[in-house]
């Protein structure tokens, strides 16, 4: 019997800069896939702009910690062989492992070049707010420490459509290079025109860049054995060429079920659905509607509605394309898109992901290991522990919603016979302690249930007719369920 799938993002912001996080994945391996875990997120494997970058910062490529460039041999995580150790070790215990993948643009350049660009306005990318004029601008790449290995492609100003510094003068803004149709049209909105994000900006609407980025896919796909990736900014990037890259590559990888997941940031529902329409449902989208409802909900407390949680959110309306989560490295604390859900209702927001029928849910590195930097913050591995063995153990089988109270709603899975004792009653609540009444099925009558999360320490006898009256902790969750596992998982 196949149990609930789950996906680990196996990093944070503030990951130490050791070179030592693919030996991390490697010996947290087997513990990951005992509790239920069976996808990795892991960061961009590339070379970054420095041995700290995170990988957002992306250089080359075509460099996994293998050549001497940017001050350093490996990136931030380790070099080539441990990203293949990890990996390798990953698949022994049937992980499979989802690369990040940065495709927006380039950073680091080797050298300065003189091109003609026009000033736009950052409010409004649309909007010249300049004569067209010369910069020196860092979009040279050559890659000398690499010299030529695996591809001789290198980069120049003909590649890319914008950038933000003139090392000439020292200005900073948003150059918009190759006059006045530079910005790609299908891209997110925002500001005009989003197409512009950071540092050297890929232009997609050069056919040479769209071939090379295509051919670097593939050839990253061939030599780590990954399972699929996790395309960052997509809301950035032309959505043909997202459309052209997800089919081609899906296409290209025919002898396994390669996964792409789109970081689409967008809270709008509308928005969502359009771009899945627009890429034929090739990939699946991060749900951060629900992630800024969980957010809201953490802040307002007994003031939120829960019974309006998964209104207007992916996966209320396309839950088999939905890649739901609390957190990640760019809405944890002091990060950029910093929407941090609160302490307290975090636990609440791991039940309401875990325990559903619908999604592929995703569960954060910082969150479950804690958070370093300036600010650290500590990690919930007890809780989510917990859920993720009502997960793996208990959450299968029909869903039968209580969204009938403003601040107390539940939910039953009725479990299935392939896996005994299976099946699950959870409640939160966000305001004052609560009960909830639910059914869970007649030939359940005279089970105790307990509460797997340990919140509670009462014992739950379920009733002739198959109900019960399940508790709750103000501002808590509780996961009642029959304590017995299936033996030979134990």
């Amino acid at each position: 019997m196949e149990r609930n799938h789950t996906i680990m993002q196996f990093f944070e912001w503030h990951v130490p800069a050791d070179g030592q996080h693919w030996k991390r994945l490697k010996d947290a391996a087997p513990e990951l896939k005992k509790i239920g875990i069976d996808s990795i997120w892991v960061p961009p494997v590339t070379k970054g702009q420095s041995g700290d970058d995170n990988g957002y910062g992306i250089y080359d490529g075509y460099d996994l910690g293998e050549f001497d460039q940017k001050g350093t041999v490996r990136t931030k995580y380790g070099t080539k062989q441990e990203l293949f150790d990890a990996i390798e070790a990953c698949h022994e215990h049937q992980l499979c492992v989802y690369i990040d993948v940065v495709m927006n643009h380039k950073a680091g350049a080797d050298e300065t070049e003189t091109f003609e660009v026009v000033e736009v306005n950052p409010m409004n990318r649309n909007e010249e707010i300049s004569e067209p004029f010369e910069i020196e601008g860092w979009t040279k790449f050559d890659f000398p420490g690499r010299d030529g290995k695996y591809s001789s492609f290198t980069w120049n100003s003909t590649h890319f459509n914008g950038t933000d510094f003139d090392q000439k003068t020292g200005k900073t803004g948003i150059f918009k290079i190759g006059g006045d149709s530079a910005w790609n049209e299908h891209v997110d909105d925002e500001f005009g025109n989003y197409d512009y994000l950071m540092f050297a900006n890929i232009d997609y609407n050069n056919p040479v860049v769209i071939d090379e980025m295509i051919a670097w896919a593939k050839w990253l796909v061939e030599t780590t054995n990954c399972d699929g990736f996790r395309l960052d900014a997509i809301k950035h990037i032309n959505t043909k060429f997202i459309s052209q890259f997800s089919h081609e590559l899906v296409d290209y990888i025919k002898d396994k079920n390669f996964y792409l997941i789109g970081e689409f940031w967008h809270s709008d529902l509308k928005a969502c659905r359009e771009y899945l329409d627009k890429t034929n449902y090739k990939i699946d989208l991060f749900d951060v509607a629900l992630h800024y409802k969980f957010c809201k909900a953490g802040k307002e407390g007994g003031a939120f509605d829960l019974s309006t949680i998964f209104n207007d959110t992916l996966v209320q309306s396309h839950p088999t394309n939905a890649v739901t989560f609390v957190d990640n490295h760019d809405s944890q604390p002091h990060e950029s898109l910093e929407s941090w859900v609160e302490d307290w209702f975090k636990p609440s927001a791991y039940a309401l992901i875990l325990l559903r029928r619908d999604s592929y849910p995703c569960i954060f590195y910082g969150d479950y290991y804690g958070i370093g930097g300036p600010v650290p913050v500590d990690g919930k591995k007890g809780d989510i522990d917990r859920l993720m063995f009502a997960r793996y153990h208990k959450a299968y089988g029909d869903q039968e919603d209580y969204f009938d109270h403003p601040n107390t709603i539940g939910w039953v899975r009725m479990g299935i016979p392939e896996i005994p004792y299976s099946g699950c009653a959870t409640v939160i609540a966000n305001g004052d302690p609560g009960i909830k009444r639910m059914y869970v099925g007649e030939e359940r009558a005279g089970e105790i249930w307990t509460d797997l999360t340990t919140t509670m320490d009462e014992r739950i006898t379920i009733e002739e007719d198959g109900w019960a009256t399940f508790p709750v902790n103000g501002g808590s969750v509780s996961v009642w369920a029959n304590p017995e596992i299936e033996k030979e998982d134990e």
